[in-house]
């Protein structure tokens, strides 16, 4: 960002990267999940979720919420009884993110075929971090 001082008022002035960057649109990951941005106004990032894995948000559509900064993006999804974050970098029209799943019960059954039911997680099998890649659509 530059800054320029206009005679009146001081304004900042997009470099030609900071222009340049855009988040809005579609993008898929590895597992073919669907991450849709909406909204990257004012340095937040707004949209959509869709997980292609099994969780208790498969098959929904959720909110995504976050903020970028350059090319730098941090953003977040929560559902029921789960809350998922990625924080990453674009390089070559792909998000590079690590990311956070945090999740306080899962369905597990005594044997196949058997009913599920919610059994609460301790916080050493609560939560799972890894690395992902979503690459731009649209």
């Amino acid at each position: 960002m530059v800054e320029q001082y206009t005679g009146f008022l001081m304004i900042a002035i997009p470099t030609t990267e900071e222009a340049a960057m855009m988040w809005v649109g579609s993008w898929r990951n590895q597992y073919g999940s669907m991450l849709e941005i909406t909204s990257d106004a004012n340095g937040r990032i707004d949209g959509s979720f869709q997980t292609a894995v099994d969780s208790s948000i498969k098959g929904q559509q959720v909110a995504v919420v976050g903020v970028h900064q350059g090319d730098l993006i941090s953003f977040a999804v929560s559902g029921d009884a789960i809350v998922v974050s990625w924080t990453g970098l674009l390089h070559d029209d792909r998000i590079e993110t690590l990311w956070h799943l945090v999740a306080s019960e899962k369905l597990t059954a005594d044997a196949e075929g058997a009913p599920a039911r919610k059994k609460s997680l301790g916080v050493w099998e609560a939560i799972t971090t890894s690395a992902g890649t979503f690459e731009r659509i649209t």
